[in-house]
C-alpha cells in the first residue's frame, strides 16, 4: 500500500510544488530529502534554505513519517522554540497520536513546516535543547511530545 501511495506522491511532486518547497533526493521509497524555504520577509531565515528528511515505514500513510531537519554542506538546522539542535521537530502532525491523518503527505506536511517556520519571532531553541541533544538515539516516532494548549 505504502508503495502506491509513494510513487503517486512522487509523480506529483515531480509536476509541481508550492514555492519555496523542491525534492531533493527519493532514490528509494524509504527515505526523501525534500528543500524548504520560508518566502516572507522573516529575518530569522532570510535567504535561507533547510533540508528535511523523511523516513517511511511499510505503515505509511496510517503511520507518520520520521520527518527531521538535517545538516548539509551548505544546509543548517533552522533555530526555532520547536526544532532542537539535532534536528527533531516538536510539532504534533508528526506524532502517531491525534496529530497525523492519513490524508497528510509529504507536500503537506512540508508546507505545515513552512508555516511554523515563517510565524516564527523567536531566535531560540526550545527549552531543554542540550539535555534532549545527549538523550539522542531514539527515532522522532518514538518521542512522546507533550503539547502545550493553551486553550486547555
Amino acid at each position: 500500500m505504502y508503495t502506491k501511495r509513494l510513487n503517486r506522491e512522487l509523480s506529483k511532486m515531480n509536476q509541481s510544488l508550492p514555492p519555496g518547497i523542491s525534492l531533493h533526493s527519493a532514490e528509494d521509497l524509504v527515505t526523501w530529502q525534500m528543500d524548504l524555504q520560508v518566502l516572507d520577509n522573516n529575518p530569522i531565515y532570510a535567504n535561507k534554505t533547510f533540508r528535511l528528511n523523511f523516513k517511511f515505514s511499510n505503515s505509511y500513510p496510517i503511520e507518520a513519517p520520521e520527518v527531521m531537519f538535517v545538516r548539509a554542506v551548505d544546509r543548517e538546522i533552522p533555530i526555532h522554540p520547536h526544532v532542537y539542535s539535532n534536528g527533531v521537530i516538536c510539532l504534533d502532525l508528526l506524532s502517531n497520536g491525534n496529530g497525523w491523518s492519513p490524508v497528510q503527505s509529504v507536500e503537506s506536511v512540508c508546507m505545515s513546516i513552512q508555516s511554523m517556520l515563517t510565524g516564527n519571532t523567536k531566535n531560540e531553541r526550545p527549552e531543554g535543547d542540550a539535555q534532549f541533544v545527549l538523550a539522542a538515539g531514539r527515532s522522532p516516532r518514538d518521542i512522546r511530545f507533550v503539547y502545550d494548549d493553551p486553550t486547555v
